[in-house]
């Protein structure tokens, strides 16, 4: 294909040795010598984008571009999906059927495109609550009102889930301790009612063993999961039994500050996360069901936020604020 036929419909302007891509639906990239070409269509690689910065408390450049994940406005749609591992954005890449935007910023590997109709962002975190912090702060910075729904994994916490199911998550027990600089320690940690339906409509279309219930959220993998370390006592060594008892179905890292700051920001926000260990079994998924288990559990994400503007385009013609089950819905997304 002709170097001409790649740019219709786009624009790029060298200013001061920086290359600014522009498309069709207004996506904006800058990066410094780095395009290259993947399915007929060009991609935007950015390593770093970052100009000076501004202050010391929101952190971005005189253009807004966040220091963390390295966007700015119009980079980030408002249907955004988090992972953690900065490989899982490509694990679905192919579902999209067109890319505006691709970076990576440390761990920060960002997608923007479209799927469908939908615009949607894939963004990776890293681990923990401490980067699901910083994810949450510089995505309001750069976005108006986006609906964030996490895709990650976890370990199950009962003798009915397996590794390989997925867990839609209605809230979380907060064992970390990130989100609590923002809220009193009695602020409850819950998903948003129409995430957790939108989530249970993917799973049910896409015939995935699921289950719902509330997740518990570590501030870390060994000691804050209650895992026994040969030569390092942990603090708490019942806490799996503990919270088997109260009937918490999975245990994760990032639900409970990823709630919260939703709730503070008013946003809607959820969780989904594949089981990669049953904690009470002490089994580990094999290789190839975790290839499977995350693909299930991405695609469950991006199709819930596809039936959510699907539920937000009825509740419009309904002119109602709020889903009701007396509404229905479309079969396809």
């Amino acid at each position: 294909m002709s170097k001409n036929s790649l740019l219709v419909g786009r624009s790029f302007t060298n200013i001061n040795n920086t290359l600014l891509f522009c498309n069709p639906k207004g996506f904006v990239a800058k990066t410094k010598n780095s395009i290259s070409i993947i399915n007929s269509e060009v991609r935007v690689m950015t390593k770093k984008l970052i100009g000076d910065i501004e202050g010391a408390e929101i952190v971005s450049d005189k253009e807004g571009r966040q220091y963390h994940i390295g966007l700015a406005k119009g980079e980030l749609a408002e249907n955004i999906v988090l992972v953690g591992d900065p490989e899982r954005p490509n694990l679905v890449k192919k579902v999209f059927s067109e890319i505006y935007i691709e970076t990576q910023v440390r761990e920060f590997h960002t997608i923007t495109g479209q799927i469908g109709k939908t615009d949607v962002s894939i963004m990776s975190t890293g681990i923990g609550p401490s980067n699901i912090e910083i994810c949450m702060v510089e995505i309001i910075q750069v976005c108006e009102s986006p609906t964030v729904i996490r895709a990650g994994s976890c370990g199950a916490l009962h003798h009915k889930v397996n590794v390989g199911d997925l867990v839609i998550s209605t809230g979380s027990v907060r064992f970390e301790d990130t989100s609590t600089y923002f809220i009193p320690e009695g602020y409850p940690a819950v998903a948003d009612w129409e995430v957790i339906l939108a989530l249970n409509e993917a799973a049910m279309r896409n015939n995935h063993k699921y289950h719902i219930g509330l997740s518990a959220s570590g501030s870390g993998f060994y000691g804050a999961q209650g895992r026994v370390i040969p030569g390092l006592p942990i603090r708490n060594p019942n806490t799996i039994d503990y919270l088997t008892q109260l009937n918490v179905l999975n245990f994760e890292m990032e639900a409970s500050t990823l709630f919260n700051l939703a709730q503070i920001f008013g946003l809607r926000a959820g969780m989904v996360c594949a089981v990669f260990t049953n904690r009470l079994r002490d089994e580990f998924i094999s290789n190839e069901l975790k290839a499977n288990a995350e693909i299930n559990c991405v695609t469950t994400a991006l199709d819930a936020l596809r039936i959510l503007e699907q539920m937000d385009s009825i509740k419009a013609r309904q002119k109602s604020k709020f889903w009701s089950p007396s509404f229905k819905l479309s079969n396809q997304v």
